[in-house]
Parts: C-alpha cells; sequence; structure tokens
C-alpha cells in the first residue's frame, strides 16, 4: 500500500502505468483531478462520503457550556448551493464513467446534502435502486431542543443504468440476517471506542463511519477482488475493510493528515474487538440479534471454528454469517440441526467458541452485543 501525493499542484499520474489501476493506494489529491487520472469502466463499486455543507452558524455547546465537536473544517464550506450542486455534478460524472456497466455507486449524506445529491445521480443517468437509512443507535443529542434529534444519515445505492446487471449478495445478506430479507433500515452505533481513531484525545476525523456499516456495503454489493474506490477517503475506513474482505480498493483524499491516519490504519488492519462496541443504543426490551450481527462487528471472525459442547461437529463461520460444516451449510440453527439429524435446533445455545477458559456459548457474545447497547 502506498500514497501517491500532489506535485506542482497536480497528482503523480505519471507514476501509474498507462491504463493500469493504482490498487491499494491513496492518491492525495483533488478527487475530480484524481479520477480523470483512472482508466474509464474500470470501478466495480464506489462508496463515497462527500462533504454534507453543514452550513453550520457557530460552534455547537452542550447545556453545560462545554464544545461539541463538529464539522467546521474548510472542506466542508461552500460558498452557495449552486457551488455545491456544481461540485457535486463534477465528481459524480467522473464517478459514472470509470464505473464498469455493472458497477454500482454509494452515496452517503445526511437531510443537509442527500435529496441535492439525489437529483444530482438521477440526472447523470444512474438508475436508484435503494435508499438505505443508517439508523444510529446512539446519535448526539439536540442541546438546544429545538428540533427532532438527527437520528440518521442516508445512503443512495445505484447501478449505471436501468438495465445494469449490477452485484447483489441477496443470499449473503439473508444468511447475514438469520434468514430472514436484509431490511433497508440499518443499525449501527455511531463510531466510537477503540475504533475512532484520536490524536492526543482529539477525534482524527469528524465524520469517522464505523466499520460495520462499510462492511454490509461491501459484503452486499462486491466479490472477492472486486476494485472498490472511495473518492472522499478520510481515515480510511472503507480500505480497512475491503483489505478484511479480500477486496482492492482505491482511496482519494487531499489532506495529509487523513492520508497518514489511514495509511497506518489499513497496514494494521485490526479488526473490530468489543470495546467498538460500547457506545450504543439503549433498548428496555431486548432487540433481535442477527448472528451477522457479531460477524460484522469483530465478536466472531470470518474463519473462526466452532463446535458443540463435547466437540463432536465442528462448523467455521463465514463472512455473511453462515456456518459451513462437512456437507452441509447455511445459518446456526440449519446447520446444527442438520449435523445432529434434527427436526430443528437453537444454533445459540449449540454452538460454542473457544474462549481462554475453555468453551463458551455464542449466546454469550450475543448477551455481550446486547450490554453493549446500554447507556
Amino acid at each position: 500500500m502506498g500514497v501517491l501525493e500532489k506535485v506542482n499542484g497536480r497528482a503523480r499520474v505519471a507514476a501509474i502505468a498507462e491504463g493500469a489501476l493504482p490498487l491499494d493506494t491513496i492518491l492525495m489529491s483533488d478527487c475530480i483531478e484524481a479520477m480523470r487520472s483512472l482508466p474509464s469502466k474500470s470501478i466495480d463499486v464506489i462508496f463515497a462520503d462527500p462533504p454534507y455543507n453543514l452550513q453550520l452558524g457557530g460552534d455547537l455547546s452542550r447545556p453545560d457550556g462545554s464544545h461539541v465537536d463538529a464539522v467546521t473544517d474548510a472542506w466542508d464550506k461552500f460558498d452557495s448551493f449552486a457551488a455545491y450542486d456544481a461540485f457535486t455534478r463534477a465528481w459524480l460524472a467522473e464517478a459514472r464513467r470509470v464505473l464498469k456497466d455493472s458497477g454500482s455507486i454509494w452515496v452517503i449524506g445526511s437531510y443537509h446534502n442527500i435529496f441535492r445529491v439525489g437529483a444530482a445521480i438521477q440526472d447523470l443517468g444512474f438508475w436508484i435502486l435503494n435508499d438505505i437509512v443508517w439508523r444510529k443507535s446512539n446519535p448526539m443529542p439536540n442541546f438546544k431542543g429545538t428540533r427532532f434529534t438527527n437520528a440518521h444519515e442516508t445512503m443512495i445505492w445505484a447501478s449505471t443504468s436501468e438495465k445494469a446487471r449490477y452485484t447483489f449478495n441477496y443470499r449473503t445478506m439473508k444468511t447475514l440476517n438469520d434468514e430472514l430479507q436484509m431490511r433497508s433500515d440499518w443499525e449501527f452505533p455511531i463510531c466510537g471506542g477503540q475504533e475512532r481513531l484520536k490524536d492526543n484525545g482529539v477525534k482524527v476525523h469528524p465524520t469517522q463511519k464505523p466499520e460495520a456499516l462499510l462492511y454490509r456495503v461491501l459484503l452486499a454489493t462486491t466479490q472477492p477482488g472486486d476494485v472498490i474506490l472511495d473518492p472522499f477517503f478520510g481515515t480510511g475506513t472503507t480500505g480497512a475493510v475491503a483489505k478484511r474482505l479480500g477486496r482492492r480498493w482505491i482511496g482519494i483524499e487531499r489532506e495529509p493528515g487523513y492520508c497518514a491516519a489511514a495509511t497506518d490504519r489499513i497496514a494494521a488492519a485490526l479488526p473490530l474487538d468489543e470495546s467498538a462496541l460500547k457506545t450504543m443504543q439503549a433498548g428496555k426490551a431486548a432487540p433481535r440479534v442477527a448472528f451477522g450481527a457479531l460477524v460484522e462487528c469483530g465478536l466472531l471472525e470470518p474463519g473462526q471454528v466452532l463446535s458443540d459442547t463435547r466437540r463432536r461437529w465442528r462448523a467455521t463461520v463465514q463472512a455473511d454469517g453462515s456456518l459451513r460444516a462437512e456437507g452441509c451449510e447455511g445459518s446456526i440453527h440449519k446447520v446444527g440441526a442438520t449435523l445432529q439429524q434434527a427436526p430443528s435446533c437453537n444454533g445459540w445455545t449449540f454452538w460454542h467458541y473457544e474462549a481462554a477458559d475453555g468453551l463458551k456459548p455464542i449466546d454469550a457474545l450475543r448477551q455481550l452485543y446486547l450490554l453493549a447497547q446500554q447507556p
């Protein structure tokens, strides 16, 4: 992995062989300029987290007078809606050019910008497949009490045309969701704990996205070896998750500090641990937990082996939350029932993982996940 920096105001595209892709590399440049250096129809999926143009009118404070971290950086400021719209159309036009005909694009935003972005996406000929609501289980309160708490962001998922043969791993998503169709409202906590990158106690990036969100996006719409482009790379969440899932990636980021943080992060490429879940929502009634959620959040790893209490049967955890055992594959319940030749099986109590002090039921991880949702 490397970083191609700007030289004399221009990206070092000369360092890229003609027609080749700078795989697993951060292009430190303006996103539009950098995308122009990429070959047409060369990218499988784009995940874009563009500036939201928040139009903040000053510092935000809590009722006790303490300062609230917010997006006050120059990269989020535009002189007018017209300037923001022109920027949006310019980068989306390049995104459309570099996407394969079978490719798709994800764009995330808030109410400040997502409707303007959505209109540009449609005007440029993309075909919107879904709008996904990321419901934040631990949103920032509305401290002034003048509006509803902003508890979600919206992701637009679009193909290159109405008839495009895009990738959607339906079976994978259904398995990840314990054999139920995956819905268009996804609940994840905002980035926190050890996953949140900090420098001397200060957030490296104000809008770092949780890895679990990208895990689901990439697992749903890419295949191993696919090339993922992130034109607003930030601290490298897309690259870290792509590496974890065996995908290739290209990041574009113009801020040197973010590039440095992303480089270190992806080189380490550590999966999420329990502490990354500590800021999740409070729930008065225990919500249903899909086994795949434990894989998404790193409580269990793809390739990890589970067994029953007497170690008669063994099964391997797959990236989509299914299990694979000798002669069968499916959900934790289905595989457990098949191996025992039983009509049904409660996979949560049947399957165990190897802990430091011996075998533990995977239900213990489910309870840990639920406890982590407490305030």
